[in-house]
């Protein structure tokens, strides 16, 4: 097939990857060079880079509005469009102009978590599972009709990384098998379950031990490795990226031993962090370099 990919994070990488490896890639669509670390740089996002390795044409436009624009786009001729996480909305025109029309894999299982952050959410929520769909792509915010799904267990210490890791990879043989035998019926997505997984704020990161252990358990591996939950420790802002749920009991905060926390109800167990500037570590790493305090606020 004749197809162009359209992604920007690096969610999207293996699936550009297994489908340039099969398939005709006439162009990869990814969002524009943005200014990144210290020198604030223009650095291409991890599509771009991807893409310019396996020597394909990369298109990096602000937006899709612009007639000329879509023109560039219908004159590829594609069979498909593969949408992973672009980061634009696409118009009807862009839409419309691929023959098989526009595919997108979406990490969740629709209609839960449509939207921007739909593994965090899935986290957030303590959902038993998740996965990925194959979604043909309409002019809502993913409701179109799905084509394939694949599930797979959210674990009782999975982070949003580790989901982010399996669910890439099992998008990327998903859409490998639904290339192949398109045009496929597709599924209308029901009207009872629909969640919508809004972007993280920053602002949900600070860790507040009055919760039950279960929430804040949920919010240290919902928010690993980004944005980090967050807790102060003297004066440092600490990031807190794995933990789990362990008996104990004592004052909202108290530090019951190790790096075992009282709750508002349990205890969090913290099983890695990362201290400002440094390396993630293991805790009983980061105690043997750092005191807690007593109580943690």
């Amino acid at each position: 097939m004749r197809v162009v990919f359209m992604g920007t994070p690096e969610f999207s990488v293996p699936a550009l990857q297994a489908i340039a490896a099969r398939h005709d890639v006439a162009a990869v669509y990814s969002q524009p060079p943005r200014a990144a670390g210290r020198g604030q740089q223009a650095r291409p996002t991890p599509v771009h880079a991807a893409a310019h390795a396996l020597g394909l044409v990369v298109r990096t436009p602000e937006r899709l509005k612009d007639a000329a624009d879509q023109a560039d786009f219908a004159a590829l001729g594609a069979d498909v469009t593969v949408v992973v996480a672009y980061g634009l909305i696409l118009p009807r025109p862009v839409l419309d102009a691929p023959r098989l029309g526009c595919v997108n894999i979406h990490a969740s299982i629709l209609p839960r978590w449509r939207g921007a952050a739909p593994i965090h959410r899935a986290v957030l929520a303590g959902d038993a599972d998740t996965g990925v769909s194959i979604m043909q792509m309409d002019a809502g915010l993913d409701t179109g009709p799905v084509l394939a799904e694949a599930r797979t267990p959210i674990g009782a210490t999975d982070t949003t990384g580790d989901l982010h890791d399996r669910l890439a990879a099992l998008g990327s043989d998903l859409i490998l098998d639904v290339l192949d035998r398109l045009p496929l019926p597709g599924a209308p997505q029901p009207q009872e379950g629909v969640t919508y997984a809004a972007k993280i704020d920053k602002a949900e990161a600070r860790i507040d031990w009055t919760r039950p252990a279960v929430q804040v358990d949920r919010l240290i591996r919902g928010l690993s490795p980004f944005p980090g939950a967050w807790c102060r420790i003297g004066d440092e802002r600490v990031k807190l990226l794995r933990s789990r749920v362990v008996p104990g009991a004592g004052p909202a905060g108290q530090v019951l031993g190790g790096f075992t926390v009282a709750c508002g109800e349990g205890a969090v167990e913290v099983l890695e962090a990362q201290r400002p500037g440094k390396r993630v570590m293991s805790a009983a790493e980061l105690l043997r370099g750092m005191d807690l305090p007593p109580q943690l606020d």
